[in-house]
C-alpha cells in the first residue's frame, strides 16, 4: 500500500485497569508515540579525557587498522575513499572516517505502519524496544527451553499491547522451530501482522536482509520505501577489530536501500577488548565509526546508528556479566561521543546474568537502563525480557522490565514548574496542619499525578499475606497470560497481507530447508 494510514481504531475500555492505562500511557503524558526526554543528559567525562579517547581511537584505526572479511565490494569503496587498504586490513587517516560519517542524519524518522506509530530516532527522543537476539525462552510454568515461532508471536503480541514500547523490536527470540535460512520470512511477517509500530529486519544473510527489505517494500509501497525509512537491521562488529562480510554486505543493502541500520560492537572487557574501561571505549568508536561510515560510502544521507555494548566478565572463571557498574559508566562516556559525531545513539539496555526474574536480575537491570536515559540513548533495544546472560528470554522478566519502562517515562518528563504545579493556591486552602487529600487542586491532578505500577504490590501487609502472599514473579507471570487472552491484532489490509503471504511462500518453496 502506497500509503502507511493508520489501520486501527481505539476501544471501548472500562473498569480500574482501563482508567489506570488512560492516565499513565506514554500517550497521555507525552503525546506520541516515543519519548521526549525533559531531563539533560550527562556529562561524565571532561573535554581533555575524551580528546584522549578519540586520540587512541584514532591510533587504533590508523596504526592497526579493521579488517573487512568476505566483502570486495567494501574494500573497493574504502580504496577509492583514499583509505590504506592491503589484503582485508584498512588503516585510515586521523578524521577520515568523522568527515564521512557527517552526511549520516542526526535525527530520522522511522514509519510504522500506523503512522500513529512513527519513531523518531536522535536529537532528544527515546525510542524502547524489546530484548534481541536470544536462543531461549524461559516462564514460570515450564521453565527453559528452545524458542518457537508461536514464542516469538507472543512476545510480539506483549510488546503491542504494552503502551511502554515504542518499537516492536527484531529477533525476540529465535524461533528455532522453523529452518534457519527461512525463519527471517516467518518473523518480519510476524512482526507486520500482530503489530503496527516500526520493526527490525534480518541481518543474518544478504539475502535475508533484501528479503526484508523487500517485504518492508510490499507493506509500505515502493514509490514510499524508497523516499522513506520503513525499516533497520541490527549489525554487531566480530569484535575485535573485524567487520565481516555477512555484516557488511547486509548493511550495505539496508543503506543502498535507503533504509536504517544500528551498529553495534559487542564486547567483552578482558575477551574481545581490554578490561580497562578507557581502552574498551575507544576500541568501540573505532569499530563503530568505521561502521557508520562505510553505510554513508554505500549511500551518503542513510539512517545510521551509532551503537555500543560494551559489557564485564568474571575474570575468575571467564564467564560473561552483564549490567555491572564499569559497563554502565561506560555508556555514559558513549554518549558524549555520540552526541560529538552528531549520530543518533543506541548504547545499554536492561542487561542481568540472572537465571530468574529475581532481585539480581532487577538490580543488574535498573543499573543498565539508568545508564541508558542518562547517557541519551535514542533507541534502547533490550529494553525488556533479557534474562540468562541475553541466552534466555523471559516472559515473566518481559512483564518486569515493561513496568520498568513504564516508570522510566515519568521520570525522563522531568519536573515541570508552573503556577498550577507550585500549587500556592493550594497551601492557601489548605493551611498549616491539615492534609492535600480534599483539596481543589488534588482532586484536579489525582489522576495524573503519579505513575501507576501494574505489578507492584502497594497493600498493607496482612492484606498482602491474606490474598497468598503472592510475589512479583507470580504475578507477572498472571499478567503475561492475562494479556495474551486479551489481545486483539491491529487490523491489516487484506490485500497487502495476501502479498506478503504469497512473498513468504514462494520464497521459501524456492530452497531447501537448513537447519544450521
Amino acid at each position: 500500500m502506497e500509503d502507511a494510514a493508520p489501520d486501527t481504531a481505539p476501544r471501548k475500555r472500562g473498569g480500574r485497569d482501563a482508567r489506570r492505562q488512560d492516565r499513565s500511557g506514554p500517550r497521555a503524558g507525552l503525546g506520541c508515540a516515543y519519548i521526549q526526554r525533559g531531563i539533560p543528559t550527562y556529562d561524565v567525562m571532561g573535554e581533555e579525557n575524551l580528546q584522549k579517547i578519540e586520540a587512541a581511537a584514532d591510533r587504533i584505526l590508523a596504526e592497526t587498522g579493521i579488517e573487512f572479511r568476505d566483502d570486495p565490494e567494501a574494500l573497493a569503496l574504502w580504496a577509492r575513499a583514499g583509505a590504506k587498504v592491503r589484503g582485508t586490513l584498512v588503516t585510515f587517516e586521523p578524521g577520515m572516517l568523522r568527515e564521512i560519517a557527517r552526511t549520516a542524519p542526526p535525527v530520522f524518522t522511522q514509519h510504522a505502519r500506523n503512522p500513529a506509530n512513527n519513531v523518531e530516532i536522535g536529537g532528544k527522543n527515546v525510542v524502547f524496544a524489546p530484548a534481541y537476539g536470544s536462543p531461549f525462552v524461559m516462564d514460570l510454568d515450564r521453565g527453559r527451553r528452545f524458542g518457537t515461532l508461536e514464542d516469538f508471536e507472543n512476545f510480539i503480541k506483549l510488546a503491542q499491547a504494552s503502551p511502554w514500547f515504542h518499537h516492536s523490536g527484531g529477533t525476540i527470540c529465535e524461533p528455532t522451530d522453523v529452518a534457519v535460512n527461512k525463519r527471517h520470512l516467518d518473523m518480519i511477517y510476524a512482526h507486520i501482522r500482530y503489530s503496527d509500530r516500526a520493526f527490525l529486519g534480518s541481518v543474518t544473510a544478504a539475502e535475508r536482509a533484501a528479503d526484508s527489505v523487500e517485504m518492508a517494500r510490499i507493506l509500505f509501497g515502493t514509490e514510499f520505501a524508497a523516499q522513506n525509512c520503513v525499516i533497520m537491521g541490527n549489525f554487531n562488529v566480530n569484535s575485535p577489530l573485524v567487520w565481516d562480510g555477512t555484516m557488511t554486505n547486509g548493511m550495505r543493502e539496508y543503506a543502498r536501500a535507503g533504509q536504517g541500520t544500528v551498529l553495534v560492537p559487542f564486547i567483552l572487557g578482558g575477551a574481545m577488548g581490554p578490561v580497562t574501561s578507557a581502552g574498551a571505549i575507544a576500541q568501540s568508536l573505532a569499530e563503530t565509526l568505521a561502521g557508520c561510515a562505510l553505510t554513508q560510502l554505500e549511500r551518503p544521507g542513510a539512517p545510521v546508528v551509532f551503537g555500543n555494548f560494551l559489557s564485564s566478565m568474571s575474570l575468575r572463571s571467564g564467564s560473561p556479566t552483564f549490567g555491572t557498574p564499569e559497563p554502565a559508566i561506560g555508556s555514559m562516556v558513549i554518549g558524549q561521543l555520540a552526541r560529538r559525531l552528531n549520530l543518533p545513539l543506541r548504547c545499554s539496555g536492561n542487561f542481568t546474568t540472572s537465571k530468574l526474574p529475581d532481585a539480581q536480575a532487577m538490580t543488574e537491570g535498573t543499573m543498565s537502563m539508568l545508564a541508558a536515559v542518562h547517557c541519551g540513548a535514542n533507541f534502547v533495544l533490550h529494553s525488556a525480557g533479557f534474562l540468562d546472560g541475553l541466552l534466555s528470554m523471559s516472559y515473566e522478566k518481559f512483564m518486569l522490565d515493561a513496568d520498568l519502562c513504564g516508570a522510566l517515562h515519568s521520570y525522563l518528563k522531568g519536573v515541570q514548574v508552573d503556577d498550577d504545579q507550585l500549587a500556592v493556591n493550594a497551601f492557601a486552602e489548605v493551611g498549616p496542619g491539615n492534609h492535600f487529600f480534599g483539596c481543589a487542586h488534588t482532586m484536579k491532578h489525582y489522576e495524573t499525578a503519579f505513575w501507576d505500577s501494574e505489578l507492584a504490590d502497594n497493600e498493607p501487609f496482612e492484606k498482602w499475606e491474606a490474598n497468598g502472599s503472592v510475589d512479583a514473579a507470580t504475578r507477572a507471570n498472571r499478567l503475561w497470560k492475562k494479556r495474551l487472552a486479551e489481545y486483539e491484532a491491529p487490523a491489516l489490509d487484506a490485500g497487502t497481507d495476501e502479498a506478503l503471504r504469497e512473498f513468504v511462500t514462494r520464497r521459501k518453496s524456492a530452497v531447501a530447508d537448513m537447519w544450521y
